[in-house]
């Protein structure tokens, strides 16, 4: 320990930082490689062109997705099925743009018809013209009528400003401050839902064996009781209509995945006390959290993509990608356990090279033909022995996020990998013309495997990009500070994984990313 507190000491850091640092878990090399990234920069990815329909993209018929989930339903009955939901977050840029009304409205002095012309505030004209259409609308109204019994002879700007600033007053609501995850997002004839109720309904469609689902939630410590409050209401009244009974576990991001935060000069920035100030290192943090479970498959799915129960058609191309899923590795596996069993032969090799270009879109080493047998058997091993997932991509229609692409590494090897734009360097017109070429989308529709051919965990942190993370700008308190990201769970977290993408439809796709998407036809009852 001695020695660590030396090295931190030439690093300008005191002993109450030492302490600090130790207290999460945090080490030495963690701290100086994050600074270094701050000083330094991290590497652009160097795309090489996006991945398209036939060229890193699987297109599938009707056809062929009914008999992929058929597959998966035929051979699913032997495996741990497990959903896997980040939920950690809370909903602030969901209403970004009300808060943003909030704090340059005067009602005194102006009119929400001439902000919105002089700002182009046009979110906001869409959320009261239709106000009344959200799920969270008559709640919020009976409160006005509540407390200000005076409330129907308010102007009708007066009305609208209320009905925001309720929304989202500590003091009421709340909403901006809450997670996504017990928001209200849909209205039933008997009630209104929230996306955890619909990640419930999920798992007796397309996650779970003989009747029984496990379901995982990612959430903050402080937002873990509200969850719990939620599924001990709901959870019997939907067990009892998908006939499944459902396992719902949680988890934290660790302590130690938090990051340094740096002022603009890149020196470590503190609070009032003197303290470094540490932050989550992004949903990357949860390859961590991941690494956990003993499932035999995986389904990730983002907290807010979600629509009315309407659970068979998206269930249809969960389970399809699952059927993919299972096809793949019933051929990987295959040939590793040929490996193991020191059968293979030279006359599998073909037979290998077919199977890597046209299931996993790769190609074998450059020298592989010149390597001898054995040579050649090692390379297939080390190709072939890693976790697998099939992610669903849909098509492009202007949604902010990663897509997928073909990228280029630093040992010159080409594989297919989820690309945030963050990550891209937009200043070189070659990447920049790449990137604005991406016919797709990635949805985080994702299925996993993360057992070797024997059964075994992988430890997925060995299949981490640890060079693709995010230096990010944030701001704490007013003042500006740098933040940096790990890299994110479908992208730099998964980089070394065997990876198939698949276009899935859109209807599997409607995330909640501004409240006003509560308005689209997906989440609104007929």
């Amino acid at each position: 320990m001695k020695e660590v507190n030396n090295d931190l000491v030439k690093l300008g850091f005191s002993d109450a930082d030492i302490e600090q640092i130790a207290s999460r878990g945090i080490s030495l090399d963690t701290i100086q490689k994050q600074l270094n990234f701050f000083k330094n920069g991290i590497a652009k990815t160097n795309l090489e062109t996006p991945a398209t329909l036939g060229k890193g993209i699987i297109n599938l018929s009707d056809a062929d997705f009914h008999s992929r989930a058929l597959y998966f339903d035929e051979n699913k009955n032997n495996l741990k099925l497990l959903k896997f939901v980040p939920a950690s977050g809370a909903a602030t840029r969901m209403f970004k743009f009300l808060n943003t009304f909030l704090n340059k409205f005067d009602l005194e002095k102006d009119s929400i018809n001439a902000y919105v012309n002089r700002y182009m505030a046009y979110d906001l004209a869409i959320f009261i013209v239709g106000m009344d259409k959200f799920p969270f609308y008559e709640e919020v109204y009976a409160k006005l009528k509540e407390v200000y019994p005076d409330f129907s002879s308010f102007t009708r700007d007066k009305k609208n400003y209320s009905f925001i600033k309720m929304l989202l007053d500590p003091e009421y609501f709340d909403y901006a401050n809450k997670p996504k995850g017990i928001l209200p997002f849909h209205v039933y004839l008997n009630n209104i839902a929230t996306p955890i109720e619909e990640h419930l309904y999920e798992c007796g469609y397309y996650s779970s064996v003989k009747g029984v689902s496990n379901l995982h939630f990612t959430v903050s410590e402080a937002h873990k009781m509200h969850f719990e409050k939620i599924i001990n209401t709901v959870k019997p009244l939907v067990e009892n209509e998908t006939e499944t009974s459902v396992a719902v576990s949680y988890s934290f991001q660790n302590k130690s995945t938090d990051t340094i935060a740096v002022d603009m000069d890149d020196n470590p920035f503190r609070n009032d006390a003197g303290e470094i100030v540490f932050r989550p290192g992004g949903h990357g943090a949860l390859i961590d959290n991941l690494n956990q479970f003993d499932a035999d498959m995986i389904f990730i799915k983002n907290i807010d993509n979600v629509i009315l129960h309407n659970n068979e058609n998206v269930a249809l191309y969960k389970k399809a990608l699952a059927g993919i899923l299972l096809e793949v590795q019933q051929g990987v596996y295959g040939f590793l356990n040929l490996i193991e069993n020191e059968q293979l032969t030279e006359n599998h090799i073909p037979e290998i090279i077919t199977f890597f270009k046209e299931k996993l879109n790769r190609e074998m080493d450059p020298n592989f033909d010149s390597f001898t047998f054995k040579n050649q058997v090692k390379s297939i091993k080390k190709a072939l022995d890693r976790p697998i997932r099939v992610c669903g991509m849909v098509k492009n229609e202007g949604e902010a996020g990663g897509g997928p692409f073909w990228v280029r590494n630093n040992n010159n090897e080409i594989s297919l990998q989820i690309v945030e734009e963050s990550q891209v360097d937009t200043t070189s017109r070659r990447q920049s013309k790449l990137l604005q070429e991406a016919t797709h989308f990635n949805p985080v529709d994702l299925v996993c495997v993360i057992k070797n051919f024997k059964g075994e965990k992988f430890d997925l942190n060995e299949f981490v990009d640890h060079n693709s993370g995010f230096i990010v700008e944030k701001n704490i308190g007013g003042k500006p500070i740098k933040a940096y990201e790990l890299p994110g769970l479908w992208n730099g977290a998964m980089a070394e994984w065997l990876t198939i993408f698949v276009q899935v439809p859109l209807v599997t796709f409607n995330p909640v990313k501004t409240v006003n998407d509560l308005l689209k036809e997906a989440h609104q009852r007929p």
